[in-house]
């Protein structure tokens, strides 16, 4: 070989190969990470989700393009929480699928054993609710193409949970308990608006300065095991901190109506009308595409009620989290002081900007309020045992904000459209008013009182009708009618339930009776004896019969005036004695059908 023909020899006098034709530098590709799966929330909150990572790699181009489905802004799972939810439901899925003996490698291998395999592990470890709440998501997520495609249709229908909840909510608050949580957080409230108004202690003017300015605590010179404490206690003279949410949040949920979620989104986008009120804007999550975004108007109330009134708590909270707000660039309504421990550094920030729970420990504030529930426990003794105990009340916002639905509801007397803030009325009756206790003793006094007035009204008309043909009280001899003075006596039968004393002449017109014998218990010559009472039983049940199938205004209309004359006028004649041996003799043919046309039957 020849010097010249070897790759890449040079020398003097010979130039180095050059490629022929034009040259084109290749563009460079960027690496792309395949199965990832990005998310941006309703909300803002942002998350990439790698389906590499589950096993099964089969199944992984279909199971992204399907979660891309299910989290996009076409799908259902709009916020960070939810679409976390989702995507722990479709790891547990894809972890059970691939530890089974014969994992199916790809979606079309599916087969029923893996879904029953599924379904027994789930209710080995989990309440119904959980496993319905489990195969409802990934019944959803099977529905979507490509994976609809690629499982048959009967397997994806064993995903669907035909099961009704059972699930109860937990009731609201009593109204001591509800006191003592407003209470509670009012007077914590109190204490930090307090805290921040008070003018700084002469030696820690300079430090708390450096703070306000940095929004940084330094902790030079100080033991170390003092260091969180001293933080601490400068901190909380220029900032709320992160301890003091809890009360904060319980007293926004009780003066707003409004889930703890939403006050968690509230934004300074704010507007003061007429100095009376102030219309904010609000995040209502759970409404579906397009509805997330409302306002709504609080009031403001007089000077030094800021705790009681929503409006007032707003601007306060406003005003107090300003020095941490003028620290941050996007000017968040809530900007706290997020303490970092002994060392530091610490900052101010919104504590719900990547998530909405507060890291803060509910139960330590009851405790530290010595908050007590309603229920009683047994220490060391039987059930009966009248030793007993109060238990630690619970602190829940869903609890706390059915509460207040509730009272509102029973101060605009149950009118629903005015009882709604937050939900549809079909929301409000369903997860907040149906089922709560103090909501169901309210309903039946409100009831027991509407029956009484109507069970009154039907007296009085009675007492009316009798006054008018002459008698103030029916005529009622439980002897029997031997004692009776009669002008022409007629058998029982004949009137229905009663004796009339002069058929020929009526009370009010003095000519021959054309009534109905329903009439009779309102009349002057219809009298009453003991031989009567078996019938007028069977009479009484009968009206109750015609009662579930009529309408209560209806029946009440038609049948109240007999119903209460028996029931106040004659009943109370005859013994207790009398009344049972008429309860044996009581006959079924109650001849309530004679006496109405058959068109006017209910």
């Amino acid at each position: 070989m020849r010097p010249s023909d070897r790759r890449g020899s040079t020398g003097v006098g010979r130039t180095a190969p050059m490629p022929s034709g034009h040259y084109a530098r290749t563009a460079r590709t960027p690496a792309t990470v395949p199965f990832v799966v990005q998310f941006v929330g309703e909300d803002g909150r942002q998350k990439s989700f790698d389906i590499g990572t589950l096993p099964l790699p089969g199944w992984h181009d279909a199971l992204a393009q399907g979660w891309a489905r299910r989290i996009g802004p076409a799908g259902t799972l709009r916020t960070l929480s939810s679409a976390m939810g989702g995507w722990a439901i479709l790891s547990r899925f894809m972890h059970q699928l691939s530890s089974s003996i014969d994992p199916p490698q790809t979606p079309g291998d599916l087969r029923p054993r893996h879904v029953n395999a599924l379904r027994q592990s789930l209710e080995a470890s989990s309440n119904r609710q959980t496993v319905g709440k489990h195969l409802h998501v990934m019944a959803v997520l099977l529905d979507l193409p490509p994976l609809s495609g690629q499982i048959d249709e009967s397997l994806r229908a064993k995903f669907r949970h035909r099961t009704r909840n059972t699930r109860a909510s937990a009731p609201g608050y009593s109204d001591r308990e509800l006191r003592s949580i407003v209470a509670a957080a009012r007077g914590d409230v109190t204490a930090i608006r307090t805290r921040l108004r008070m003018p700084p202690p002469v030696g820690d003017r300079s430090a708390i300065a450096e703070v306000r300015r940095t929004g940084s605590v330094t902790a030079d010179g100080v033991p170390f095991l003092d260091r969180m404490a001293h933080r601490r206690r400068l901190a909380q003279q220029v900032f709320i901190t992160r301890r003091d949410l809890i009360p904060i949040l319980a007293l926004f949920v009780y003066t707003t109506g409004w889930n703890v979620e939403t006050i968690k989104e509230l934004t300074t986008a704010h507007r003061v009308i007429e100095g009376v009120a102030v219309e904010v804007s609000l995040i209502k999550r759970r409404r579906g595409p397009g509805k997330w975004h409302g306002s709504a108007t609080w009031e403001i109330g007089k000077p030094g009620q800021e705790l009681r009134t929503p409006g007032g708590l707003y601007l306060l909270l406003l005003d107090l989290m300003a020095p941490a707000r003028d620290l941050l660039d996007d000017s968040p309504y809530w900007a706290v002081w997020l303490g970092a421990g002994r060392f530091g550094p610490d900052r101010v920030g919104n504590p719900f900007e990547g998530a909405l729970n507060t890291e803060v420990s509910n139960r330590d504030w009851i405790a530290g309020h010595n908050l007590r529930s309603d229920e009683h426990r047994v220490e060391g003794g039987t059930a009966g045992d009248t030793r007993s105990e109060r238990t630690d009340l619970r602190l829940s916002f869903p609890r706390l904000k059915k509460s207040v639905d509730v009272r509102r509801t029973r101060a605009v007397g149950g009118h629903l459209p005015s009882a709604t803030r937050s939900n549809t009325i079909p929301v409000l009756f369903r997860n907040y008013l149906a089922g709560d206790p103090s909501t169901i003793d309210w309903a039946e006094d409100i009831m027991s009182d509407a029956v009484a007035d109507m069970e009154k009204s039907a007296f009085d008309a009675h007492r009316k009708a009798l006054s008018a043909s002459g008698r103030t009280r029916l005529a009622v001899h439980p002897k029997g009618t031997s004692a009776v003075p009669t002008n022409r006596p007629l058998t029982a039968e004949e009137t229905g339930w009663s004796s009339c004393q002069d058929h020929a002449h009526h009370p009010l017109t003095g000519r021959r009776c054309a009534q109905s014998f329903l009439d009779c218990f309102h009349c002057a010559n219809s009298v009453v004896t003991a031989e009567h009472l078996p019938g007028l039983l069977a009479l009484l049940d009968a009206l109750e019969q015609r009662r579930e199938h009529m309408s209560t205004e209806s029946w009440w209309r038609r049948y109240g005036p007999v119903w209460t004359a028996i029931r106040h006028d004659v009943l109370p004649q005859f013994t207790d004695g009398e009344v049972h041996h008429a309860e044996e003799q009581k006959r079924d043919d109650y001849l309530l059908d004679l006496v109405e046309p058959r068109w006017e039957r209910p």
